[in-house]
């Protein structure tokens, strides 16, 4: 009989403990089923980004998965409205304009507000940056572009969505953003693998960005070398980090341009009212008031400055002469660096492959050379195009307005004195230019670069799904632990009377 009391109490233990490591691993085995077996259901989110030009405002609608790549947003382009009416700068002077303006915003906002589910109106954030125009005005009347941001302002913050800021940006920022847009389209920052999983591309390169806009054009490129000051902006996406030189040149804009060139021209001129202008074609000819050239701070007055004062111009094409005079508008002698583009600004070396997009890409098309060419094949076809009749150049570029195809012979000369004299591609580089509208069906700008920028700091929706309902987990937990627990207090109880 003694020997089988001892074995009895050995049995018991080893069920008990049996039954023990049972409920133990029964229990970690439903908390981990509970945490390594759910999902999670991220929502589609949504960003407004209204970009305020200085001829025009754009007002797109982006969207992207909830569940981000290093934090950062895969973002698509889904609606790009166009407000009707002028650009904001315009705003507070003429009723009439303004109440065009606003109702052409409202009917954007109408278009984008439909677009949006009604249950992420709430969390869908919505920005508004002004470029050159408005960085122009605030120079001149400060008190006026307050005014227009802070109706602008009130007016956003009255919609269904959460404002975030309205505010004019600066030359830096547009330059880094439309270089951020222009490598995110062609796939730069992130590729599909064969498991459908975004990656780094191999190699991951990227190129350079080119904007020229109305009142300002910008140029952006990666450096390798650690460089410091202004132009030299750091940004991390994805995961990586970046070194660009961005600057952006007030007053340099496609329309500001024109209006300089065409102030130089009046100073060569002893008559206002016959100006023979050697950058329009032969067979045009315009009269135009003083207050569409010299209303602006990039150009200069005349001492005897009558805004109601008409010039008439007369084309008599010329091609090297106007080349001359648009190469006046530049100062290509000032540097305090190694390398300088023009008017003393600090540049390194241009390399790798650039996009020019805006109105690089318009100028390029008037003549035939959208894509990729060759720096002489640029030069001798702006000459032809210079060169040409005004009736035959209506004819063979029908699709271009009289008010853009009469500025496009001193455009082309702007832009390629531009590029080469300022910027400094040569033949070799000039090749890696390609001039574009858009990339992927997207247009480019600094838009959507601001919006993945901006998408780092957007918390994203999740909604988790897990294997077990909550009262069956909550139950299956209680039940364990607490056999669990009676386990632990029978072998307790059994190794007392063992020992006793």
């Amino acid at each position: 009989m003694a020997s089988k009391q001892p074995m009895g109490y050995k049995c018991r233990i080893a069920v008990v403990l049996l039954v023990l490591l049972a409920s133990i691993a029964a229990l970690v085995a439903v908390a981990v089923i509970q945490d390594t077996w759910s999902s999670k259901e991220y929502s589609i989110e949504y960003g407004i980004v209204i970009d305020s030009g200085s001829s025009r405002s754009n007002v797109f609608l982006y969207e992207w998965p909830g569940e981000k790549q290093n934090e950062t947003g895969v973002v698509t382009e889904k609606e790009n409205c166009r407000v009707a009416g002028n650009g904001i700068s315009e705003m507070n002077v003429d009723p009439e304009k303004d109440a065009q303006s606003w109702k052409g915003f409202q009917t954007c906002m109408d278009k984008i507000t439909k677009a949006i589910p009604a249950e992420k109106h709430k969390t869908t954030p919505i920005y508004l940056g002004a470029t050159a125009g408005m960085r122009l005005l605030h120079e001149r009347d400060e008190q006026r572009s307050n005014a227009i941001m802070a109706n602008l302002t009130r007016y956003l913050s009255s919609l269904p969505f959460d404002f975030k800021t309205a505010s004019i940006i600066s030359g830096q920022e547009e330059g880094l953003y439309g270089w951020v847009t222009v490598n995110y389209l062609m796939g730069n920052f992130l590729e599909k693998n064969l498991w459908n999983t975004y990656i780094r591309p191999e190699g991951a390169k990227t190129v350079g960005s080119m904007d020229l806009g109305g009142a300002s054009t910008q140029i952006a490129f990666v450096v390798v070398d650690d460089h410091k000051g202004p132009d030299y902006m750091h940004i991390k996406l994805y995961g990586y980090s970046y070194s660009v030189y961005t600057h952006s040149f007030l007053c340099y804009g496609k329309n500001e341009a024109d209006k300089r060139i065409l102030d130089k021209i009046i100073q060569e001129s002893s008559d206002p009212a016959y100006i023979v202008n050697p950058c329009y074609p032969e067979g045009y000819n315009t009269t135009m008031k003083a207050s569409s050239i010299y209303d602006s701070e990039c150009t200069e007055k005349p001492k005897d400055y009558n805004p109601d004062q008409e010039f008439l111009m007369v084309g008599e094409p010329d091609s090297e002469k106007c080349k001359s005079i648009v190469k006046s508008i530049f100062d290509f002698k000032t540097c305090n660096s190694t390398q300088c583009s023009f008017d003393g600004v600090e540049q390194p070396p241009v390399t790798g492959d650039f996009m020019a997009y805006a109105g690089f890409f318009f100028i390029a098309r008037a003549l035939n050379l959208v894509g990729t060419s060759q720096m002489d094949q640029f030069n001798t076809s702006l000459t032809e195009f210079c060169n040409s009749n005004w009736t035959v150049l209506r004819k063979e570029k029908h699709w271009i307005s009289e008010r853009y195809l009469r500025t496009y012979c001193h455009g082309a000369h702007y832009v390629f004195t531009l590029l080469t004299d300022g910027y400094k591609f040569e033949k070799e580089t000039w090749k890696n230019i390609n001039f574009e509208k858009q990339v992927r069906n997207t247009s480019i700008g600094w838009s959507l670069g601001y919006m993945l920028t901006m998408s780092n700091m957007i918390p994203s929706e999740v909604k988790y799904t897990y294997p077990m309902t909550d009262p069956v987990f909550a139950g299956l937990i209680f039940l364990f632990s607490a056999l669990t627990i009676i386990t632990v207090v029978l072998v307790f109880i059994i190794l007392i009377r063992i020992c006793y």
